[in-house]
């Protein structure tokens, strides 16, 4: 089959894409003040405009929320401007976009929650991660234990996140259910030892992820929602003893709620794709609706999975760092560039929205 397959328009819910490759979320912590977008952040986005969709960088749904200095919300009024800025201009240049909202639990540091406070988690189990806070990476802080009584308003922190997000103007949602982090650590028994309803059995743990993405579903539409996984990611040190049994249960659930998408992170994060045993292909026959393969593909794994239906839609991270026009290098087979590591996060323009495009390459080498 024709590499043209990636470059194709694709269907998604009631949306028209462009094509099929997707901008998979990125922190690059740059907000300013109030945790709000900058103006870097609207060059950023719609410079990266020709992919089929966008998904912003993961985006706290409160101040509990965060657990990195200078990454966005979506829970002010300012925030919602911000954002709109990056929308109109996303949208300017024929782009879609989805804001993925984000609860980052115990992977976070005192010195980010408001008034010095522990973070939160399933159970007061301290992750074996850094965050980036004051300037530089240092150990997570001793997260605390969630009460049940405080769980519902998780729930109602997503949902309204998710009517802020339309209020920007996004085109839908990514709910973070990846790499980790809050949720992801409820469906993970490494992190989740809870003897209420929200641990201990396979669907009890799943409870969490379910109930915020039907208050987000009823909020916005389900042709608005996709959820993102990591089945067998060791990110933000999780494991799960039943991988398979666990996010089986997932997709079908999630099925059953119709959401737009599964994105789905296959392997470690940024990391080696067969780093533990896990049927993906399983896992995208529970589920009828769009699926996103992520994770180190490159044009020929992009086109081999979807020439064999493993994928819908392929989702592309570092290389967009470096490369703003990635889908144009992509589809004429053009060197693609890197990126420089060290304005990777936090900083200004620098690394961020000053890499040439293919053809400003050229000209300047003219």
């Amino acid at each position: 089959m024709s590499n043209q397959t990636l470059f194709t328009p694709y269907t998604l819910g009631d949306l028209t894409l462009s094509n099929r490759v997707v901008l998979a979320p990125l922190t690059r912590n740059r907000a300013g003040a109030g945790f709000v977008p900058s103006e870097f952040a609207t060059t950023y986005y719609s410079q990266r405009a020709s992919a089929g969709l966008l998904i912003s960088e993961a985006t706290q749904v409160s101040r509990q929320g965060q657990g990195y200095q200078d990454t966005p919300g979506i829970y002010t009024p300012a925030q919602i401007d911000g954002w709109r800025q990056v929308t109109d201009a996303v949208h300017a240049k024929g782009g879609k976009i989805f804001l993925q909202l984000w609860h980052v639990g115990r992977v976070s540091h005192v010195d980010l929650q408001e008034n010095g406070a522990a973070p939160v988690a399933p159970s007061a189990l301290r992750a074996a991660t850094k965050v980036f806070v004051n300037d530089r990476f240092e150990d997570v802080s001793q997260p605390r234990a969630l009460e049940t009584s405080e769980l519902p308003g998780i729930v109602s922190d997503f949902r309204q996140a998710a009517a802020n997000a339309m209020a920007a103007g996004f085109d839908g949602v990514e709910i973070h259910g990846a790499n980790g982090y809050l949720l992801d650590q409820f469906l993970r028994d490494s992190a989740n030892l809870r003897t209420d309803a929200y641990g201990g059995s396979i669907e009890n743990r799943a409870r969490l992820l379910l109930e915020v993405t039907a208050a987000v579903v009823d909020e916005i539409g389900a042709n608005r929602t996709g959820v993102r996984l990591s089945p067998v990611s060791p990110a933000n040190g999780v494991s799960s003893s039943d991988p398979q049994a666990q996010f089986d249960y997932v997709a079908e659930q999630l099925d059953a709620l119709g959401v737009v998408y599964l994105h789905v992170v296959e392997g470690a994060t940024g990391g080696p794709r067969d780093v533990a045993p896990f049927d993906f292909g399983a896992l995208r026959q529970r589920f009828k609706n769009t699926y996103i393969a992520n994770n180190g593909y490159d044009l020929d794994l992009a086109t081999s999975q979807l020439a064999e239906d493993q994928a819908d839609l392929i989702a592309f991270g570092r290389p967009f760092i470096g490369n703003p026009d990635l889908v144009e290098r992509l589809k004429h087979g053009a060197p693609l560039s890197a990126f420089n590591p060290a304005t990777l996060y936090g900083g200004g323009a620098a690394g961020y929205i000053d890499y040439p495009t293919l053809a400003e390459s050229s000209v300047s080498a003219s």
